[in-house]
């Protein structure tokens, strides 16, 4: 049997993962001296509760090998094969982590990294399942994966950029370009890493920056997993850009799967983030 590892800054909820048969990881955040298990013991709704009432931005830390190491143990021994997708490597040691621990595990533990994060790591993972289902071996998959993953587009407006500049995932120089005028910075994932695509004024314009990104990327393609997110406490935000880019998803899709984004890229985005994630068409 084929195993679908992650660790947890894909998003999926542990619920869904038990569903789907995917085993999560988990990251850790520290807010105030007590640190947490994403997912595990904080759930995204408790998270944005205490980041807006804690005292100290919080941390994230990545998945040390022997926690890896202790998961591929339990799963091989069963006599399983695993393909881990982790976030990418360019923003965490986590993958390196996971590459580390299969080194003991030759011909049984295959590492993807996504090059991505949040929602954009979660469409691969959901990718893995599908081709799991269909019954492709575990290094049939990893090699399907790394040739589709830089088919995979993240694109988000995040309210602001200040949790990403404290965070120390972006410039000061390109944080300070972003906080006057009530500038809404759009960011993506581009070879691995973060970048500021471009800058709006309010929520509708980036909310049209968006969509013009993703028509600019080549579209969406929805024969492929696609989903989209918010942060925060209230998904206000993405109900409205949805509404405003209904022109993408009529016609399309009936179902527009959303996620929430929880405490290890919530602690760089901040609230009042939303994303689309999807592999481009072509």
């Amino acid at each position: 049997m084929v195993r679908i590892v992650s660790d947890s800054a894909c998003d999926m909820s542990r619920a869904e993962a038990e569903e789907k048969g995917v085993r999560l990881v988990p990251l850790k955040t520290l807010i105030d001296g007590v640190e947490y298990l994403d997912g595990v013991t904080i759930n995204s709704e408790e998270f944005y509760e205490k980041l807006y009432n804690c005292e100290q931005l919080p941390s994230t830390s990545q998945i040390a090998p022997a926690e890896f190491g202790e998961v591929f143990e339990e799963l091989t021994a069963q006599g399983d094969q695993v393909v881990v997708i982790c976030l990418s490597g360019k923003l965490s040691g986590t993958a390196q982590s996971a590459l580390i621990a299969a080194e003991d595990y030759p011909g049984k533990v295959w590492v993807v990294d996504s090059r991505n994060v949040t929602i954009a790591q979660r469409i691969l993972v959901e990718y893995a399942l599908r081709l799991r289902d269909g019954g492709m071996d575990a290094a049939a998959i990893a090699a399907e994966l790394e040739r589709m993953r830089d088919k995979v587009c993240l694109v988000a407006r995040v309210d602001t950029l200040e949790y990403l500049m404290r965070g120390g995932r972006l410039s000061r120089t390109a944080a300070v370009a972003g906080t006057v005028l009530n500038i809404k910075p759009v960011v993506g994932i581009e070879e691995g890493e973060l970048k500021v695509l471009g800058k709006a004024r309010g929520s509708k314009q980036s909310s049209n920056m968006l969509t013009e990104l993703i028509d600019k990327k080549g579209g969406i393609d929805f024969s492929m997993p696609y989903m989209l997110a918010y942060s925060g406490l209230d998904d206000a935000l993405l109900k409205g850009y949805i509404e405003n880019s209904r022109s993408i998803w009529e016609g399309h899709t009936q179902d527009l799967p959303i996620s929430t984004i929880g405490s290890t890229i919530g602690t760089h985005a901040g609230p009042g983030a939303i994303a689309v994630a999807f592999f481009a068409k072509g």
